[in-house]
């Protein structure tokens, strides 16, 4: 039996390894050629040290309290050099890719499926040549045909899959829209790499907020198809914003959720003043909507960054109580 084990570098890349049953990571690790940091691999150095987000594991009692204390085994951290898992895990390690002779992975994809969402966004769909392990919430650079140049998307779809899905936003000097509005072909070969970002699902047991603006729904869709493939009890709200009510995208996803995840809820906000639609304004002016804004939520926030810092401002000021804020701002490449 193996296990899944998603190493999360301070770069931004993620490696995720397999770790059978009675390895330590540190051993899986070597295996898979990616080179840990480490110095005795005998529980006496600390070297190897890392945290422990995800998932279950167990530490034995074969270290010194010098390499690791007992107040930061309690608050995650491990040793790889003595941690075995029992479930799929998440470790940050705090090194770069470079430094542990391993970097992004580069795969091959085909074109599978460009469609015009209304308003500004597309989704593309590629199928992968082979499947890219990757954490709910991450992204990857696409390459854009007949150019140099790629673009970071966040990946819609659920981790694994073969086929997968990206929102992307239509700008009027983009390369990336200029190709998918006017020269995209069904069997196009794209090159991907990733997966990178620290902004992904964790595990907890808290409330969910989750707030998006324009495309920043992408990783959040992910995430949501993750907790709904696991049956989470969670009361999750999501906030989603846009400036035009075309711009709407991936409603009848959502409403699907709805019907899978029991306690999840969604509310559609648009800026338009003008536009008739329910709620509109900026998602900071429908907190008061969220049932349990106060009951100390886990934050998930993507969207431009001006949204991003007008709710971290909002945070800040009403002095919310909330468990844990994660987030990621995005700017669109334009020429």
């Amino acid at each position: 039996m193996s296990y899944r084990v998603a190493l999360n570098f301070e770069d931004g890349v993620t490696q995720v390894i397999n770790c059978l049953e009675d390895e330590t990571v540190l051993d899986a690790a070597y295996r898979a050629h990616v080179k840990l940091p480490m110095d005795c691999s005998d529980g006496v150095c600390g070297t190897c040290r890392g945290q422990c987000c995800s998932g279950n594991y167990d530490l034995g009692d074969e270290y010194l309290d010098e390499a690791l204390s007992e107040q930061d085994a309690a608050l995650g951290y491990v040793l790889t050099c003595q941690m075995r898992v029992t479930s799929d895990v998440i470790i940050d390690v705090p090194a770069s890719s470079s430094l542990c002779a391993t970097g992004p992975v580069t795969a091959q994809t085909k074109v599978t499926g460009v469609e015009r969402l209304g308003g500004s966004t597309y989704r593309l769909t590629v199928d992968f040549d082979e499947p890219m392990a990757h954490l709910p919430g991450q992204y990857v650079n696409i390459s854009i045909p007949g150019t140099a140049a790629n673009r970071a998307y966040s990946f819609s779809s659920r981790p694994g899959d073969s086929r997968a899905h990206f929102l992307i936003k239509q700008l009027p000097s983009g390369q990336m829209s200029e190709y998918l509005s006017e020269r995209a072909q069904i069997g196009d070969r794209l090159t991907v790499e990733g997966p990178m970002g620290s902004f992904y699902l964790r595990e907890s047991d808290a409330p969910m907020i989750m707030l998006a603006g324009g495309t920043g729904l992408a990783p959040l869709l992910s995430m949501l198809r993750v907790l709904s493939d696991q049956g989470v009890p969670r009361p999750i709200h999501l906030l989603y914003g846009v400036n035009e009510p075309d711009d709407l995208a991936e409603l009848n996803v959502l409403d699907e959720l709805a019907g899978t995840l029991a306690q999840f809820t969604y509310t559609t906000v648009v800026v338009n003043p003008s536009s008739g639609h329910p709620a509109v304004g900026f998602v900071t002016d429908h907190f008061g909507s969220i049932p349990f804004a106060s009951e100390g939520a886990d934050v998930y926030l993507c969207g431009p960054p001006p949204m991003v810092d007008a709710v971290r401002t909002k945070i800040r000021d009403d002095a919310m109580a909330i468990h844990q804020l994660y987030f990621e701002k995005f700017n669109p490449s334009a020429e």
